[in-house]
């Protein structure tokens, strides 16, 4: 009973497939009322129709996380539907380009972190107000094991997982005493759409690290999204859970 949802309200960016997609999936059908939110408007309202026709109650909405303006929108967009904001779940990100630092551009680098990292702030920010005034609510991130470890040739995005971590736990603590607990996921490699803008050399030397020798799925990502959006998780917060395979025991 602790994992189920009903009246809940949640957003999930980049939410119109893989992980995102899954998560969605998953709080809908714990009882939760879903914004999906992502970048492709068609992508975003194709996928709260599935969560409709599975019995869920969804929107979808078009939102692109690197703007302070359309993130405020998708926030008010979700208060009118919805009436609440009781979760919120950054999802939305980029693997970037694989290359060394010295071939890595400028564009490259803002690129991934506008999106990874500044993104995941805005949406915070967006919420966190409401949340504190409602005295409830829980924000899970979604960062990487990147994040903890550094990939080579994925620099951007290394650093802007590790920034994810490092937001979460800061934020942890500044809302603490408000019944607002924010924490967050470390996936390792999972078999998603993503992976198509890696070469196959990072994908291998990736699964190469998990000792259980296999990549993870969106849905085994999701599970634990989902418990640490429950009140399952009521005395956890300012917590990274790896969910990588056993690639990290630390």
């Amino acid at each position: 009973m602790f994992l189920e949802l009903p009246g809940r309200v949640a957003i999930v960016t980049g939410a119109a497939r893989g992980i995102g997609f899954a998560i969605a999936e998953r709080l809908s059908r714990a009882g939760a009322q879903v914004m999906v939110a992502d970048i492709a408007e068609d992508g975003a309202a194709a996928a709260a129709e599935r969560l409709r026709e599975g019995g869920g109650k969804a929107a979808g909405v078009a939102a692109d996380v690197t703007s302070p303006t359309e993130v405020g929108a998708m926030v008010e967009r979700t208060l009118d539907a919805f009436g609440a904001v009781d979760i919120l779940v950054n999802n939305a990100g980029i693997t970037g380009r694989d290359a060394p630092l010295w071939e890595t551009t400028d564009e490259d680098w803002e690129k991934v972190l506008d999106l990874n990292l500044t993104g995941v702030f805005y949406c915070c920010r967006a919420v966190v107000s409401h949340m504190r005034e409602r005295r409830s609510g829980a924000i899970v991130n979604v960062a990487s094991i990147s994040g903890k470890e550094g990939n080579p040739n994925m620099i951007p995005y290394s650093v802007s997982k590790a920034g994810v971590i490092c937001l979460t736990k800061a934020l942890a603590k500044e809302v603490i005493t408000d019944a607002v607990r924010v924490n967050a996921v470390a996936p390792g490699v999972i078999e998603t759409p993503l992976l198509d803008q890696l070469q196959p050399e990072a994908i291998d030397y990736m699964k190469s690290k998990v000792p259980m020798g296999r990549m993870g799925s969106p849905e085994e990502v999701a599970a634990v999204v989902h418990f640490l959006a429950s009140d399952a998780a009521s005395f956890v917060t300012g917590q990274c859970y790896d969910v990588s395979g056993g690639r990290a025991t630390y």
